[in-house]
């Protein structure tokens, strides 16, 4: 992806230090590698500038892979012959921003955003050294491409499934482009004018350096005070216990 004048000019005069940060691009698109990818297309556009800013980063195709369906961390353990999802799960967790790339399909990210949420779901549940849910101290964003309506209601899903599980979502954490409405060209189409689109660009840009920004300040995590499972379940006085299901 070659960036703007503009884009390069901010990686040149950048002040901050984001060397020690890796990301994470999970591409959820339905094809499988090599074929072309238009999602891709507007990702490697927010890696270039991470790439250029000293950022370790890692793009992956989710549909590359054979991951179960399910909210375990292997499923393996759970009947699946074959899970290549903890490999993945490694590299996310490895990582201090994960940006998830998806089509729109029916006006709704793709099955395979989906499965990757549920993915990342079946991982919430452990703990970091401070005992607090495992994604805390990492941030995330989106970024959505197609060529009908739905980029801030498939954002909105996305950002909102993130931050649920623990992470942090900084400002405008999100981007996208749409072609007209109905058939037509897609991002990295001839005339599309997608890779031109201003608009879109921006909204890039913005949210790439949000990332790095948000990142770069929790290096050292989220304190950990109020926000401890162990503390919690083993707070002494239990003014108020779960109801017994019968």
């Amino acid at each position: 992806m070659e960036l703007s004048t503009f884009q390069k000019g901010l990686n040149k005069d950048n002040p901050y230090d984001f060397s020690a940060l890796k990301a994470v691009f999970l591409n959820c698109t339905l094809k499988k590698s090599p074929e072309l990818s238009h999602t891709e297309g507007l990702i490697k556009m927010s890696d270039a500038i991470m790439r250029a800013n000293g950022i370790s980063t890692d793009i992956i195709r989710p549909a590359d892979h054979q991951i179960a369906f399910g909210v375990y961390p292997d499923m393996t353990e759970h009947g699946w012959d074959r899970d290549d999802w903890p490999a993945i799960q490694e590299k996310v967790m490895a990582a201090d921003i994960l940006v998830i790339g998806s089509p729109i399909w029916l006006g709704e990210k793709s099955s395979i955003a989906t499965l990757v949420i549920e993915r990342l779901y079946g991982f919430s549940g452990e703990m970091n050294k401070q005992g607090q849910y495992a994604y805390y101290g990492k941030t995330g964003g989106c970024l959505i491409t197609g060529n009908e309506d739905g980029i801030k209601h498939c954002a909105m899903n996305l950002l909102y499934s993130l931050q649920h599980l623990g992470y942090v979502i900084p400002p405008q954490a999100d981007a996208g482009w749409i072609g007209e409405a109905g058939p037509g060209p897609s991002y990295l189409d001839k005339n599309s004018g997608g890779i031109e689109n201003d608009f879109t660009n921006r909204n890039t840009t913005f949210m790439t350096w949000n990332l790095m920004h948000m990142a770069n300040m929790l290096k050292n995590g989220i304190p950990a005070y109020g926000n401890q499972r162990d503390k919690w379940d083993n707070r002494e006085t239990k003014d108020h216990p779960n109801p017994e299901y019968r």
